[in-house]
């Protein structure tokens, strides 16, 4: 039986990754040759996600949707989260891949579990272990190669995408840290349901939902169903239920695969040029994911019973 869940986890956080590679590469094909807009498709991906999501946790725990509204603390920090976590991670990820492509904008946001690792030796106190100083170093000389192929004097791919990229890097690193105490009081369907209709709700107001524009056909539809209801609910939530069957560190693991997805099928399909100093750099940056896997985890906390000390 143990067995049999292990491998059902493995399936679920592999899914995952596959399903945001794929959904990466499909946001490229409708940025590059259906002129979606940016705001527009980052708006209604959340909104539509984010009200599923909250149906499915109103059938699985309707007494916690709405109570984290009564609580003003755990309010507020929603917000927040809604706001520089979800809204932010989802944004700049688009905005990187409208100006360069799928797979450099998904290596770059791989870049934020070493931003993460520097967060927490800064917050603790401690100087980063020499795992720690490797996956620094590899992330530089990774993003490096990446953005320059080398070449001192001129960069790969332009200002706006190298900014957006590594802004979904941090935008990142504060989605996974930030919700670590809403998540011990409530449900994780219902912190991320809220946190997707808020986000969208407020970059709505920058283009509204019902304002479409760029050109429609069956392959519009498609793709953008599939960025809507595989690349973020099916996604999402086989992610974290494969958290829940085999642990968050095996699972994030297995989530690096999301950017080697993204290379395939933008290679494949769009023809998209990913060359010997990508692919290298792309090798030093997933490999900064390992390399922090490997340091020693520490103890469990209950975050109920200690406010002042707790793991993310």
């Amino acid at each position: 039986m143990k067995q049999k869940t292990t491998w059902r986890g493995i399936i679920l956080a592999l899914t995952a990754a596959i399903l945001w590679g794929i959904s990466g590469t499909c946001g490229q094909f409708l940025f590059m040759y259906r002129n979606i807009n940016t705001e527009w498709l980052v708006t209604v991906r959340l909104l539509v996600a984010g009200i599923l999501l909250l149906l499915i946790a109103m059938r699985q725990h309707p007494l916690e949707v709405f109570a984290i509204w009564q609580d003003k603390k755990s309010a507020t920090q929603l917000l927040v989260f809604s706001i520089l976590g979800m809204l932010a991670v989802q944004y700049t990820f688009f905005a990187a891949i409208k100006h360069s492509n799928a797979p450099t904008a998904t290596v770059l946001q791989y870049s934020g579990p070493v931003m993460i690792a520097v967060y927490m030796a800064w917050h603790s106190r401690k100087w980063p272990t020499p795992l720690e100083y490797l996956a620094i170093v590899l992330a530089v000389a990774g993003t490096f190669l990446m953005v320059t192929h080398g070449k001192t004097d001129s960069l790969s791919i332009s200002g706006q995408a190298l900014a957006w990229g590594l802004g979904s890097a941090v935008s990142m690193a504060f989605y996974s840290i930030y919700p670590a105490r809403l998540l011990t009081r409530y449900q994780t369907p219902v912190i991320i349901g809220w946190a997707m209709i808020i986000g969208g709700a407020l970059l709505g107001c920058t283009h509204a939902p019902w304002n479409i524009s760029g050109e429609w056909d069956i392959y519009t539809l498609a793709f953008t169903a599939f960025i809507i209801l595989l690349g973020c609910l099916v996604a999402f939530y086989a992610y974290l239920t494969a958290v829940k069957l085999i642990g968050p560190q095996t699972t994030s693991l297995l989530a690096s695969a999301e950017p080697l997805s993204a290379a395939l099928f933008s290679l494949m399909w769009l023809n998209v040029p990913f060359t010997v100093m990508d692919w290298l750099g792309s090798i030093c940056i997933i490999s900064t994911i390992f390399l922090l896997a490997r340091k020693k985890q520490p103890a469990k906390v209950d975050l109920k019973k200690d406010n002042k000390v707790y793991q993310v």
